[in-house]
């Protein structure tokens, strides 16, 4: 299986890329926001626990986030492989991922990480905002903060893939077309 982590600040184009590699490559598409809406929604069982620890303003353990994450693979049954979106953010859910993967035989193959400027990244943001009705992507406080957590809690899990050798970093500035022709190079790379 081929076995991806989409990579890249907010802004990055994370969403928009991931479908074009879904739809050529056959992958399923696992966004931690989604399973985050789909437990809560449901009224599950990992719903209810993240929300206890959302109700107190605390961050969801990333046992809860893992298990959420095992407990869509375990539908998996005919996908060429899963594309990781938003996920992992830390390098302790990156080691967890690993540890779940690779327990399943079918490790992460690589990380593609599309590389954008801040400034490019907050003109992004603040257009998007003005159609996704997000608050948060029409404060430039607001993305000034995502920025700088992305920075200092997700940046170290590039760091952690390409000590395993799996981190492509693309250039995310330029036409939809060209950035997923870069991918597409990287992808082959890893199959």
């Amino acid at each position: 299986m081929l076995n991806i982590v989409l990579f890249g600040p907010p802004g990055a184009g994370k969403g928009t890329q991931s479908e074009l590699m879904i739809e050529k490559y056959g992958l399923l598409h696992i966004s931690t926001g989604d399973l985050f809406r789909k437990h809560l929604g449901e009224g599950t069982e990992l719903g209810k626990l993240a929300k206890s620890y959302m109700d107190n303003g605390n961050l969801v353990p990333d046992k809860v986030v893992i298990d959420m994450v095992d407990d869509r693979l375990k539908e998996v049954t005919d996908a060429k492989g899963i594309i990781f979106d938003g996920f992992p953010r830390t390098v302790a859910q990156a080691e967890a991922l690993d540890t779940l993967m690779n327990g399943k035989n079918t490790p992460i193959s690589g990380m593609i990480a599309l590389e954008v400027e801040d400034q490019e990244l907050r003109n992004r943001i603040l257009e998007r905002g003005k159609s996704s009705g997000r608050a948060d992507d029409q404060s430039i406080d607001k993305i000034n903060n995502r920025i700088s957590v992305y920075k200092a809690e997700t940046l170290p899990v590039a760091e952690y893939y390409n000590k395993q050798g799996k981190l492509a970093s693309i250039n995310g500035v330029g036409s939809i077309e060209s950035i997923f022709g870069n991918i597409c190079e990287a992808v082959e790379k890893l199959q």
